[in-house]
């Protein structure tokens, strides 16, 4: 399919109460602008959460103070400079039809509506795919499909909706289930999701057959290739500072990139979020968050919002093109580059078995703080589903949630079989059935964890951790050593009650022994708290370093990839023909106003130490895009580098020796 690498998604959600509209669209401003941004591929209108289209229409009403056809001539300007035109539709909010037709609403058990919970507030309200709006959608789609050039089509705020409207009580009672059935009700909701999905690729391939088509739903739900598989590629919409936050797209990429499908990591140019005029985020924000997408394996794609006059803000394409003509230098090392990962973490969300149905914008406490600690930790990592095989990889991560069943237990014994090692936390590696541990993790499971906090002695040498208790907030499993006892679990004197407490927090550790902490047997370790959501909720250091320390010890020297880069900092690894692609960011995101994250200051990182474990002698190592030739030492397989200063973002290419051997 072939999706450009620097994309912009143009919001046009546009009021039928404010008037001309369009009238300042002029072709010539609007290809500078494009050119000013080195923008290849722009999402343009064709249909906004208010419900009116932007081009003449049978099937639906063209903005009431539009006079021409605006999303035509966006297509033929940005056609004529060779940029693609993806068209977008909103498909679950038309307000038009929501307040002529408030029967075709979603809507909760209280008969409530979705997203605004009246039409006594401003906002928008959702429309149900079981009522007779769906053909309505379906029949918009045909006729953009027929009538205009489209490189793709583009579907919002889509997905599987629980709906309590009377056409879906309706549709359940004809199909014999209790309408207000909690599993009756996620069931029928899948039904409605999968034929609006058919549906929707029928009416696209009416017209132009096997056209790019992606329902976006806010979140890539890990552990549903089904719901992935009716698209043609996905884009992974993750604003940072819109309320996803940093931590959210490097885990939805590194789940992604195993899918075997093409994906786009879609930031914003605002300071906030979808919606906002007039606010712009830092140049370096920006660099960073293009720069992330790069070395994740994604393409990438910018929000604006047009004004409602048509003309395009020269100052947002300055800003876009700033990062973009960077990463343009960047694209030869990027192009069908596959990503190299030690290690797979077993997705906490496709453990859970649940389906969030809401405009998703944040990663679980569990698979925050995994994230976490596999790029603070310098770790090559993949996220991966109960369908993913696990071949190729040295460890498999089991964060907290993940209990076992046959078909699992199989699959990671014959991981372990082939050389591989578990880590497991909380209450993963247990039987799904039954709390008895599947695997030998050098532990025998006793009960729940008596008490919360309770406290983590090390009984080995942990890097940065002393001989002293260190809290642990989130719970676990009491569990008894049948292996080595890496660590103890020590009891506080009570649990903190309106009867008893001490002191301003928590109890404090009275000493006694409660149980192993960390344990080791044939098949890995076994960590007896949830140390993943412990660490996305409190961020103790303690936990980093212990989760650290049983990951190091299981990959021994077989870890790729070992830098001196500082916490915040990020590396990836990438392979195409010929040579490794080694990406190194850093940027360090601070907090503004109540809690959104942003970047503004990129301070350069100096005399940074790489070492890769490559299967062929190096003949090469060079900084790209700059062209720079990098010494090298190569001995033991190795090949190690110093790099004497870089800023934001830097690829170090690797050229394999094709003559062969070591």
């Amino acid at each position: 399919m072939g999706s450009r690498f620097r994309q912009v998604h143009l919001d046009f959600h546009t009021s039928e109460n404010i008037e001309n509209i369009g009238e300042k669209f002029n072709k010539k401003q609007f290809q500078a602008a494009l050119k000013k941004g080195h923008v290849d591929s722009i999402t343009l209108f064709a249909k906004c959460h208010h419900g009116w289209s932007y081009h003449p229409t049978k099937e639906n009403e063209m903005h009431p103070h539009l006079s021409f056809d605006l999303l035509g001539a966006q297509i033929e300007a940005a056609h004529e400079i060779g940029v693609k035109t993806p068209v977008y539709l909103s498909a679950g909010l038309d307000e038009k039809d929501a307040r002529r037709h408030p029967e075709w609403l979603v809507r909760n058990i209280d008969e409530s509506t979705t997203w605004a919970k009246s039409f006594a507030e401003p906002g928008y309200h959702k429309l149900c795919m079981e009522s007779p709006y769906l053909e309505k959608l379906m029949r918009q789609i045909e006729e953009v499909c027929r009538d205009y050039d489209a490189d793709g089509i583009f579907l919002d705020i889509a997905g599987v909706q629980p709906c309590w409207c009377q056409n879906c009580i309706a549709g359940r009672r004809a199909l014999g289930m209790d309408p207000y059935d909690d599993k009756a009700v996620m069931e029928h909701a899948e039904q409605v999701y999968r034929r609006y999905a058919e549906a929707a690729r029928a009416a696209v391939d009416k017209y132009k057959p096997g056209l790019p088509l992606f329902h976006n739903g806010g979140h890539i739900r890990q552990g549903r290739r089904d719901i992935a598989g009716y698209n043609t590629h996905l884009e992974l919409e993750s604003l940072p500072t819109g309320g996803w936050g940093y931590d959210h797209f490097p885990f939805s990429a590194r789940y992604c990139q195993g899918l075997g499908m093409e994906y786009i990591g879609m930031t914003g140019k605002f300071h906030g979020s979808w919606g906002e005029f007039g606010g712009f985020k830092h140049p370096n924000a920006l660099r960073y968050e293009v720069s992330l997408s790069a070395a994740n394996g994604a393409k990438c794609s910018v929000g604006d919002q047009l004004a409602p006059c048509g003309e395009m803000d020269m100052v947002t394409y300055e800003l876009i093109g700033g990062a973009y003509a960077e990463l343009e230098e960047k694209e030869p090392w990027l192009l069908g580059a596959e990503p190299i990962a030690d290690i797979a973490v077993i997705s906490p969300e496709a453990c859970r078995g649940t389906l969030s149905t809401s405009q998703s914008t944040q990663v679980d406490e569990t698979g925050s703080g995994v994230s976490r600690i596999m790029l603070e930790g310098k770790y090559l990592f993949n996220v991966v589903d109960l369908e993913s095989e696990l071949d190729g990889y040295k460890v498999a991560v089991l964060p907290d949630v993940v209990r076992i069943d046959d078909e699992l237990e199989n699959k990671l014994r014959r991981f372990c079989k082939n050389g591989g090692k578990i880590l497991a936390t909380g209450s993963s590696g247990l039987r799904s059935d039954r709390d008895e541990f599947c695997f030998d993790l050098g532990a025998e499971w006793e009960s729940k964890a008596l008490f919360r906090p309770d406290y983590f002695r090390p009984v080995v040498k942990i890097n940065g951790m002393g001989d002293t208790g260190y809290v642990m907030y989130g719970g676990g499993e009491t569990v008894r050593c049948t292996g080595r006892e890496l660590a103890r679990r020590e009891e506080p004197y009570f649990n903190r009650t309106k009867e008893h407490f001490c002191s301003h927090l928590h109890t404090p550790n009275s000493g006694k022994y409660g149980g192993a902490g960390m344990t080791e047997g044939s098949d890995g370790i076994y960590i007896a708290w949830n140390i993943f959501s412990d660490y996305g909720t409190v961020g103790s250091l303690s936990n980093k370093q212990i989760v650290m320390f049983a990951l190091d010890r299981l990959l021994g020297a077989e870890k790729t990839a070992v830098t001196t880069l500082p916490a915040q900092g990020v590396i990836t690894l990438s392979e195409q023909p010929g040579r490794y692609i080694c990406h190194l960011l850093y940027a360090s995101p601070v907090k503004r106003g109540a809690g959104v994250e942003v970047i503004e200051d990129i301070l350069p990182v100096c005399d940074t130490a790489v070492s890769v474990k490559t299967d062929k002698k190096i003949s090469r190592v060079y900084l790209a895009p700059q062209n720079k030739e990098l010494p090298f030492e190569y001995r033991d397989g190795r090949t190690e580098v110093k790099l004497d200063r870089f800023e934001c973002h830097q690829m170090i290419v690797f050229d394999k020796d094709i003559s062969g051997g070591f």
